[in-house]
């Protein structure tokens, strides 16, 4: 009979042969992952994709032009709570909550009602905080709270150009803005204790003073949102880059998508009238049009296709004869129009995207939107009149910049940059951002023509005669451009968007400025009467600013006496206006009030305050102003 292999004897059990095979086994793998584990954190790689070695070092910190920090790594706390400990919940909450900036009925309510013991009260809050709940402790109260270390990042200018930094997400990795995009350099890496340091080009005693202006613009004409931008068009460096409402990046959670926008790199949108600068450019420097040619216009432009299509467009006003200075001068419609009669849809098309049109800029701006524009083969009947004009094409805020650079170099483009250079924890340069080079896009004669004809926009016949100033020449060019309407699909009779651009100083532009204003419901919405004065304010400053020669400079008389014009002093009434970059000259008489006490700390212009803008003045108020 044949019998069934028992196997091999040990002399020992079988449940005990199994069990040391099983711890045999089971240490083998145990030693296989903690060698694996040592070999991740050594080699500073994973080896595995999608997966990254963890980094201990810390994040490098953003700097605007001039090396003033504008996001950094600190030691920041979490502020817990251990429920057993509270002896008095009112009393807690009374004292914890005006440190950690939650009104109290709300604090009771989530400790009262929370499902656990230990309690996370506010994460990542700076040391000011800590600073004071420690010293609550010391006296004896707030036993129940503890403050947990954790080292995180700060961003000291809090809303400051927040959509263009971005922010870090709980891991400390950049989530947007320049956060994101170069996440890579400002991670340590390698081992290393520090990440790189990134370099903006933007100053941030301008972004102040440029902040300070559309936020009062954005308030004065009650709008959805509004855009900002300087440029130096020489080197294409963005001095200024505002997009409002916006957010405080230390505070992410009580922040929406809608204030985290980076409206200037993301958001396409028909520019209207200004957009003439450029399709009168195109038109001169084709030779389709010349400086003397001439264009009637009755109010309207109006043409019969071979087809018997017929295309009309509107124009405010009926202003005749009209030369191509007139178009400009008067924002002409129909004399933009018939001039474009004159150019074939090919080239015209072809000179849109030799201006840049049509595709990114590559300033490197994560999620930077192309614009919109549809090949010569998809146009219709209308589709060149009404591009003249500014609509049937959709731009970026940027890509709006770098064309204003050919007209401002006298011809040639040069593509906007945000990010001067990439240092190294010691000051070493790691890296400069490449930018594409220089080219010409339309003659100097072109461009000089166009800046002379932009000139007459400031005179009392042009529609930009508010953004005047006299004692400074600007060549400058409003919009105003209706939106579609989305549950239509046709231009919307109550939605609009109002712009201006202006370079400074005409003859030889050092500065472009150009503001947007998203669906202004204010008592206007035409760009040169609600977009204008701003780009005058915000001229009227950065010249001073940036000591652009003007007129107006300071003058020594004989006597030896200097003669300086006087600043427009603050002044508060009911209502706490905003006075975000004042200067601390302007604030001065602020101190002499006797029913009011103001507390300013720092000094150059303000960059925060408190009570907000609109909130309402009472006798014995007490202002907060910082200043940098």
């Amino acid at each position: 009979m044949i019998q069934e292999n028992p196997g091999p004897s040990f002399g020992s059990p079988p449940s005990r042969f199994r069990f040391i095979i099983f711890a045999t086994l089971f240490a083998l793998s145990a030693l296989a992952v903690l060698g694996r584990y040592v070999f991740l954190m050594t080699s500073g790689s994973s080896g595995v994709a999608g997966l990254t070695a963890l980094n201990t070092g810390e994040r490098g910190p953003i700097v605007d032009r001039n090396g003033h920090i504008l996001a950094i790594q600190t030691q920041l706390g979490n502020i817990t709570l251990w429920r057993p400990e509270v002896q008095d919940l009112q009393a807690t909450a009374e004292e914890l909550g005006p440190l950690v900036g939650i009104d109290v009925p709300t604090l009771k309510q989530r400790i009262e009602e929370s499902k656990t013991d230990f309690i996370y009260i506010k994460k990542k809050v700076d040391q000011s905080v800590i600073r004071a709940i420690e010293q609550e402790k010391a006296q004896g109260r707030l036993s129940a709270v503890h403050v947990e270390a954790e080292s995180g990042r700060v961003y000291p200018e809090k809303q400051l150009a927040s959509p263009l930094i971005g922010f870090v997400g709980e891991d400390n990795q950049g989530l947007a803005g320049i956060e994101y995009a170069f996440n890579q350099e400002l991670s340590p890496s390698n081992g290393k204790a520090y990440g790189n340091q990134v370099v903006l080009t933007i100053d941030t005693g301008l972004q102040n003073i440029l902040e300070g202006i559309a936020e009062k613009s954005l308030q004065d004409n009650v709008a959805e949102a509004v855009m900002f931008l300087a440029m130096d068009p020489r080197n294409g460096d963005i001095l200024g880059y505002v997009s409002l409402p916006d957010f405080d990046p230390n505070d992410i959670q009580n922040s929406d998508e809608i204030s985290r926008m980076d409206r200037p790199a993301i958001w396409a949108y028909e520019p209207g009238s200004v957009f003439k600068i450029f399709t009168l450019s195109t038109f001169l420097d084709s030779g389709a049009i010349q400086d003397t040619s001439s264009f009637y216009c009755d109010g309207k432009y109006e043409h019969t296709t071979n087809l018997g299509e017929k295309v009309t467009i509107k124009c405010l006003s009926s202003h005749g004869t009209v030369h191509p200075r007139e178009i400009i001068t008067y924002s002409c419609n129909a004399g933009a129009a018939y001039a474009s009669d004159k150019i074939d849809a090919a080239s015209f098309y072809d000179r849109l995207i030799n201006f840049g049109f049509g595709s990114r800029t590559g300033i490197g701006i994560p999620g930077e939107t192309a614009g919109f524009l549809r090949p010569v083969d998809r146009w219709s009947a209308r589709s060149k009149p009404t591009i003249a004009i500014g609509q049937e094409i959709a731009v970026s805020a940027l890509q709006m910049m770098q064309a204003a650079t050919v007209v401002a170099n006298n011809g040639v483009l040069v593509q906007p940059r945000i990010v001067l250079k990439v240092l190294a924890s010691d000051g070493s340069v790691v890296k400069t951002p490449e930018t594409a080079g220089a080219r010409r896009v339309i003659s100097a004669e072109t461009a000089q023509l166009m800046r002379s004809y932009m000139t007459s926009v400031t005179t009392n016949l042009g529609t930009g005669h508010r953004a005047k100033i006299d004692d400074l020449s600007m060549a400058v060019k409003t919009g105003t451009a209706q939106l579609i309407d989305r549950r239509t699909g046709a231009y919307s009779d109550t939605d609009y968007i109002a712009s201006c651009m202006a370079m400074v100083p005409a003859d030889n532009p050092v500065l472009v400025l150009y503001h947007v204003i998203v669906k202004p419901k204010g008592p206007s919405y035409l760009g040169g009467q609600i977009a204008a004065p701003p780009i005058r304010d915000a001229a009227e400053a950065l010249t001073d600013y940036l000591g652009i020669p003007r007129g107006r400079n300071p003058q020594a008389v004989h006597s030896g006496t200097i003669v300086v014009p006087t600043d427009k002093s603050a002044d508060i009434k009911d209502v706490m206006p905003n006075l975000r970059g004042y200067s601390k000259k302007q604030l001065l008489p602020l101190l002499l009030r006797e029913d009011i006490t103001v507390d300013i700390q720092g000094d150059g212009w303000v960059k925060n305050q408190d009570p907000a803008p609109g909130s309402p003045i009472t006798p014995g108020t007490t202002i907060h102003l910082d200043l940098q």
